[in-house]
Parts: structure tokens; C-alpha cells; sequence
């Protein structure tokens, strides 16, 4: 912060900021460069961009005089801490608004444990060799306050570096990945307490004082984030009609959160945890969050990572590892910070029963990555006159910069070594527990499909113990230029040259509109992004996409669509062929939903209060039916069944078909009743399909005994002979639901829907579904087909 004043307070600003521009622009060229050449070799981002500042700084090229009259001139500390100061503001602001807090809520104790682990042996190991140090380097002032800086160095975990590494190495949407940057979060706010600490020991500020302004501040921070809420809803409202909001808006919310944190640290407060606090708590719904965040994303990660990241390099000077006793405590400080996080974090995962092979390993290299809260520890620690010592100053810097040049390729490599462990491992909706967290990739076409997706969303959250995570995908399809392509420049269409951001046209503001309204309504916080592509490759975009999020289930819509008579109208082709080959080729689960609801009174008034679908109307009972005969697709539904069960305005009831011929051998369930309590048994249906009638059995015994027995879900169970009579049955049921759940297939031959597929239209949706999905079936309820993933011999194969 002194560096700021005296940067402001400087009468010739013009030469060392154009000196300055300069600078940044070496350290950008150079870190793409490492970045090209680093990235083939598996090395994250930030090691390129680290290692580059440190090549172009006093360890590397500015040996050379006419580089260091450009880098080393007077003010140009100042000038770069303040350009530290503004970028560590953005970077916390961003880190915020990307966090998942009701994530880290609901493992806080697990993500405490960790980082506590590291951080008491990491203190520990700090005040062992502070003695040593201190003397070493000549410093001066009160010796606990170097045991603070040491345990902030040691004990630290640079969230921003350990989620920008997570991300390039795409594990940061998984579990583990997830449970890494929750505990690096806490450890940085532990780290930042003991510099606010050792900040106040060192200003010398009486304790009243500091008590008064540490209130100030608070008080502070949560009116900005009360500000921010109210001003985030006006833009909102403000900008109705719009996709975005304008840049003069966005730069508002911004220089908002910039004056709060400039104000914290004229407090004599370090911003860290107020900007971090000012974006995790910032509305998530809505234009205003939608447009910060692709801003700040893109700007974060091209401009202001590279160069605080080589700004962090720049500063390191190895010329200071002139003697045996300087390299002696850097090698110290580098196996005490090593030996005292990976000590601490593999005890806490012992603790928690966390795999040590590799899962325990990596998140201890996590929890070593060193940043930004070192550099501010040390950085006040040489302002305020009380560690004096410019060689500590130096030798820390070092330490930091190799600690994470060492860390980063270490972590790249496990990564790689354990790809398989860490990458993408669908777990099938029959097995999973319906209170963890559901992840879904719900796709939509146009606008008519969203108020029926974010209804079954809202179904699907049942209650708090069962979080649900979901993601919409908008599929543009890219139209084929017809343009002659050897037009010059100024003479093609502005079209021609757009980007896939004005794809979409009003379509993508309806569709904004209703995810806005539903968030608001429900407090569901709908992740959107967009895919534009032929589609002939659509199914890429969304597959990919899928295996991005970790998703357990994709949600497609059908493409045909109901007229207002009734009819199923047929829509794009392409649409088709896009659902057909993610079925192919996708990694997780796959529904089809064939959308019946938009034309009902229920509906259509649900949807205008923001989305909300007929399966999930919070006014009426809405009854759900999910059709069992039997096999891996029928059990995958059977699994997504039980997440709408726990939704308290729907009736769920499960209806098994049986072959008539096997009522008399007791097949399927049966309750028999014996002193008024219901004996569920079981028996094996028959020996020609042993295996799948063993697993059936097992999920429809847990499903029985978890929400039958309890009146949570109804069951009934229906013995038919052939095909004819399953059709039968079906029509008898036609009126009574709203939403039929089946699975596609997957059963093999079955008598009981023998017949049904002779004038099978759509074979995505299998028999029984494209039964239901046709139009020549008088049917009023929407129909969901479930397909769980299973590996395809023929996933190469693409149907044209």
C-alpha cells in the first residue's frame, strides 16, 4: 500500500508507466513462449509464466545492462507492487465468484482437517528454525514477527496457482480436485491472519485501535456485499432485454469492489480475504454474474495471471546464493516447507481415510504451492523497517519461486501418472447414494425446452440432502456459409465475422430470462454456457462438455415437439442425429425427454412465474410413474426415480411388469403379511437371464425396503403375457401421470414386448418408449427415457 501512495503521489508518471507497459509486454511475449514450448511437455500454465519472469529478471537476462537500465529504473518496485496490488484484488474477486461455497459448507470439516494439518506443522517447523535464520541474515526487530513471515511462507497454499493448475490439468471439477481448492482456500485465510498479525505487531498500532479499524473493516465488507446484491438486481432488471450488461456497468461493479479493498488496506488490513468474501457472496443468478464472469475469466487468465505470476519470478535474484550459509537456508526453508506439508497433509488423510498412494500424495504437492500471500508477508516485513535484512528479503524470494518451480512439474507428472484415477469415472444412477451431489448436463434447442428442463431440475433437488449441480447447454447450430468465401475483407457481412457470442439471436436472452426467473424462484444457481457447431459434430461438444462437469446424466430433448392438437410435429433432423450419437458415444447416462407439458394450463402458468415445468409444480401434486421391466436401462431409471421421490409435491409410484406365466412361481416382489408387518421376498424369475434378474432384484429389494415399506413411493406390479397386453396396460394408465419414466432397453427378448417394436418409428427411445413418444398414442404425460452407459464396440462408428 505504500508503494501505491508513492506511485500516486509521483509528479512524472508518464515515462514510468509507458516503462512500465513495456515491461508487462517482455514478460507476456516471454511467458507464451515458455507457455509453447512447456505446454507439449505437460507443465501447467503457471510454471511457464513463473519461470519466465525469472529468466527476464536479476537471475537471468537483466544481467545485461541496457535490460536492466528498462527494468530496474526508480519507482519500478512501486510501479510493479502496485500493478501486484490491483491484480491480487481481480484475482480474489474472480477466485470468489467461482467458488462453489456450498460445496466447501458441506465439507468443511474434511477441507479444515487438511489444511489444519499442514498449517500446525508447517508453524511448528517455522518457529524451529527462525533462530537460525534470524542471525544468519543480520536481521533486526522483534523476533516473532520473522516466526509469523517464516510460518506464512511455509505453511501457505496459493489458491489462485493451485486452482489455475487444477483446471489446466482438468481435474478441477472432480471430488478430489474440489476438496484440494477448498482446503487451499483455508489455509490461505489462515495465512492471512497470521500476516494481519504480523502486520500489527509490526506498525506498532495499539490494540484499541487496531480492534476499531478491524470492526471498521468488517462492517465495511458486508455493507459492499449488501450493495452489491441490491445493484447486481437492479442491473438485472435494468438490462431485462439484453444478453449482457454494458461495459460501463460491469466496470462499475468492479471499481466498486476495488475502492472497498483500497479502503481495507488504508486500514492497515491486507484485502485478500474481503475481495475473496465480496465475490463468493456476489448474486450468482442473473445478467450481471453471467457478464463478469467470461470478462474476468478471459482477462484473468491471458493478461493479469501471466504477469503477476512472472512479476512473482522477476523478483527472485539467485545472485544472493553467494555463500555456502545462504544456500544452506534456502535448501532448509525448501525441505521444511516440503517436509512439514506433505507430513501434515498425509497424517490428516490418514485421519480421514483418504487413499495415500497418490490421492494423499498430490494433495500435499497442492497444498506446497507458494504465492502471492508470501510475497505480501515479506513484502511488509521490508516496508516496515522491522526485518531489515534485504538478503532475508532475497533469499525468501528465492525460496518461494523454486518451491513452486519444483512443485508444478511434480504435481503435472502425478497427474499424468494417475490419469485413469483421476479422469472422468461415471458411477451409474443405480448405485449411487441420492443424497451426494447430482451432476447434469441438461441441452436444450430453443427456449420452448427450458421451462420443462429446469423443472425437472428443481424435481430433482428433493431436498437439501440431496444437492443437485446442474449445467444448461444452449446448441446453436452453425449455419453453412453460402458466402463467397474469396471476398475481401470489407467486403463480407458483418455476420461473417462475428462470434459464437451472437449466435443464438434473441433466443439466447429467452432463454437467460427464464434461467434468471427460476434461480430466483427456487435458489437453484444454473451454470449456462452455449456449444455452436454443425450438427454433425454437435454430439462432440457435448460429450466433451459432459466429461468437463462430471456429469452423471445428460438430459436431450426429443425432436419432435406437440402441436396444439396433440400431435408430435417432427422438428430438425439434426437434432436427431445428435441425440442418437450421444447415445453412442457419451461417457455417463443419457435421457431423452419426449416434452408433453408445455401445453398444459399448470404448465404454461408455471413457466411464466419463471420456468418451472409440470413435474415439479409447487401448487399441485404432480404424480410421476416409472415403468420397470427389468435390465441396466430400467435400473438406471429406477436409480434417477428415487431423487423425485424425495421431492414432496410428487407422488411416485413404480410399476413392475411380470410375465403372467410366472405369477404362479412368486416372480418378481411379493409382500407377504405377518403380524402386521410387511416381509419383503424375492425369487429369481428365470434361469435363462440369471445375472440380470439377480441384479434387478437387489435394486428393487433396496428401493423397497428405503421408500416402499415407508409410504414414500407407491408400488404395484402388472402381469401381462405378451406385447399386446404391456400396450394394453399402458393405455389404462395413459391419463393418470404426468411424467412416465422408462428405461430405453437393454433387457434383451422379453414376452412381454413381443410385437411392440413392428412399427417402431424411433429406436432411441426403445420399445416401450417410442410407444409412449408416438403420436398415435393417446398419451397427456411428458416421457423420460433413460439409457445407462455401457461400453459400445462400435463407439467409432458415426451414423450420417
Amino acid at each position: 500500500m505504500d508503494a501505491t501512495t508513492r506511485v500516486a503521489c509521483n509528479p512524472e508518471l508518464f515515462n514510468p508507466v509507458s516503462t512500465m507497459g513495456m515491461q508487462v509486454a517482455f514478460i507476456l511475449v516471454i511467458s507464451h513462449c515458455f507457455q509453447l514450448v512447456l505446454k507439449p511437455l505437460g507443465q501447467p500454465g503457471p510454471v511457464a509464466q513463473i519461470l519466465s519472469g525469472f529468466v527476464l529478471g536479476p537471475s537471468g537476462l537483466s544481467h545485461l545492462k541496457f535490460i536492466k537500465d528498462i527494468f530496474f529504473q526508480d519507482l519500478a518496485g512501486d510501479y510493479y507492487e502496485t500493478m501486484a496490488l490491483f491484480a491480487r484484488i481481480i484475482i480474489m474477486f474472480l477466485i470468489g465468484l467461482e467458488s462453489d461455497i456450498p460445496y466447501l459448507l458441506r465439507n468443511l470439516r474434511p477441507a479444515s482437517i487438511i489444511a489444519c494439518g499442514g498449517c500446525v506443522t508447517s508453524t511448528l517447523f517455522a518457529a524451529a528454525i527462525t533462530p537460525f535464520i534470524y542471525h544468519q541474515t543480520g536481521a533486526q526487530g522483534p523476533m516473532f514477527t520473522m516466526i509469523l513471515t517464516i510460518a506464512v511462507i511455509l505453511s501457505n497454499a496459493a489458491s489462485p496457482i493451485v486452482i489455475r493448475l487444477a483446471t489446466e490439468l482438468k481435474f478441477s471439477t472432480t471430488d478430489f480436485g474440489r476438496l484440494a481448492i477448498s482446503s487451499a482456500l483455508i489455509t490461505d485465510t489462515y495465512s492471512v491472519v497470521l500476516l494481519v498479525v504480523a502486520a500489527k505487531g509490526k506498525t506498532g498500532r495499539k490494540f484499541m485501535p487496531w480492534v476499531l479499524f478491524g470492526c471498521l473493516s468488517f462492517v465495511l465488507v458486508v455493507a459492499v456485499i449488501i450493495l452489491n446484491m441490491y445493484l447486481a438486481n437492479w442491473l438485472n432488471r435494468r438490462n431485462r432485454d439484453q444478453k449482457h450488461l454494458k461495459n460501463a456497468e460491469a466496470f462499475g461493479i468492479l471499481s466498486v469492489v476495488v475502492v472497498t479493498a483500497m479502503a481495507v488496506e488504508l486500514m492497515g488490513f491486507n484485502s485478500i480475504v474481503a475481495c475473496f468474501l465480496l465475490g463468493s457472496m456476489f448474486p450468482r443468478g442473473g445478467k450481471t454474474c453471467r457478464t463478469l464472469l467470461p470478462k474476468l475469466n478471459y482477462s484473468v487468465h491471458n493478461f493479469i495471471f501471466p504477469v503477476y505470476l512472472g512479476y512473482m519470478g522477476f523478483q527472485a535474484d539467485v545472485t544472493y546464493l553467494n555463500s555456502f550459509a545462504n544456500l544452506g537456508i534456502i535448501a532448509l526453508v525448501l525441505l521444511l516447507s516440503l517436509g512439514g506439508k506433505i507430513s501434515g497433509t498425509l497424517a490428516a488423510c490418514y485421519y480421514l481415510r483418504i487413499p495415500m498412494n497418490y490421492e494423499g500424495v498430490l494433495l500435499a504437492f497442492l497444498m506446497n504451492v507458494k504465492g502471492f500471500v508470501d510475497l505480501v508477508s515479506i513484502s511488509v516485513g521490508l516496508q516496515r523497517h522491522e526485518v531489515t535484512s534485504q538478503q532475508f528479503y532475497g533469499l525468501m524470494l528465492v525460496s518461494i519461486v523454486v518451491n513452486t518451480l519444483i512443485v508444478g512439474p511434480i504435481i503435472a507428472h502425478i497427474v499424468r501418472r494417475e490419469n485413469e484415477s483421476l479422469g472422468y469415472r461415471h458411477e451409474a444412477l443405480e448405485w449411487q447414494d441420492p443424497e451426494i451431489e447430482l451432476r447434469i448436463l441438461a441441452c436444450v434447442h430453443s427456449p420452448r425446452h427450458v421451462s420443462t428442463i429446469v423443472g425437472l431440475i428443481a424435481a430433482l433437488k428433493g431436498s437439501e440432502k440431496g444437492p443437485v449441480a446442474p449445467y444448461l447447454m444452449h446448441l446453436i447450430e452453425l449455419p453453412e456459409k453460402s458466402k463467397n468465401h474469396s471476398l475481401m475483407y470489407h467486403q463480407r457481412e458483418d455476420d461473417e465475422l462475428s462470434d459464437e457470442d451472437n449466435y443464438g439471436g434473441n433466443e439466447v436472452a429467452e432463454i437467460n430470462e427464464a434461467v434468471d426467473a427460476f434461480t430466483a424462484e427456487t435458489g437453484v444457481v444454473v451454470h449456462q454456457m452455449k456449444a455452436v457447431s454443425p450438427f454433425l459434430n454437435m454430439y462432440a461438444d457435448v460429450c466433451a462438455r459432459a466429461e468437463e462437469t462430471r456429469a452423471s446424466i445428460i438430459l436431450l430433448h426429443f425432436h419432435k415437439h406437440q402441436r396444439i392438437d396433440g400431435k408430435m410435429e417432427p422438428g430438425k433432423e439434426g437434432i436427431r442425429t445428435t441425440n442418437q450419437k450421444v447415445l453412442r458415444h457419451s461417457k455417463c447416462s443419457v435421457a431423452i425427454l419426449v416434452d408433453r407439458g408445455l401445453t398444459n394450463s399448470s404448465s404454461a402458468a408455471a413457466a411464466a412465474r419463471g420456468g418451472q415445468a409440470s413435474v415439479s409444480g409447487s401448487e399441485s401434486l404432480q404424480h410421476v410413474v416409472t415403468l420397470f421391466f427389468g435390465g441396466p436401462d430400467d435400473r438406471e431409471a429406477l436409480g434417477f426415480s428415487q431423487r423425485l421421490s424425495m421431492h414432496h409435491h410428487i407422488n411416485l409410484t413404480v410399476i413392475r411388469f411380470l410375465a403372467a406365466s410366472d405369477k404362479e412361481r412368486s416372480a418378481g416382489v411379493t409382500v407377504k403379511h405377518k403380524e402386521e408387518e410387511d416381509v419383503l421376498t424375492m425369487s429369481v424369475c428365470s434361469s435363462d437371464h440369471e445375472t440380470e434378474s439377480e441384479a434387478d432384484t437387489t435394486i428393487l429389494t433396496e428401493f423397497y425396503n428405503r421408500y416402499v415399506t415407508s409410504g414414500q413411493v407407491g408400488y404395484v406390479e402388472k402381469n401381462v403375457e405378451t406385447g399386446a397386453e404391456t400396450a394394453s396396460a399402458l393405455r389404462e394408465m395413459a391419463d393418470m401421470y404426468s411424467l412416465f419414466i422408462v428405461g430405453k432397453g437393454g433387457r434383451g427378448y422379453s414376452p412381454l414386448t413381443t410385437g411392440m417394436s413392428d412399427w417402431e418409428e424411433c429406436p432411441e427411445l426403445g420399445t416401450v418408449g417410442d410407444l409412449l413418444g408416438s403420436s398415435d398414442f393417446d398419451l397427456s404425460g411428458s416421457v423420460l427415457v433413460i439409457q445407462q452407459h455401457r461400453i459400445s464396440s462400435n463407439d467409432d462408428d458415426d451414423e450420417r
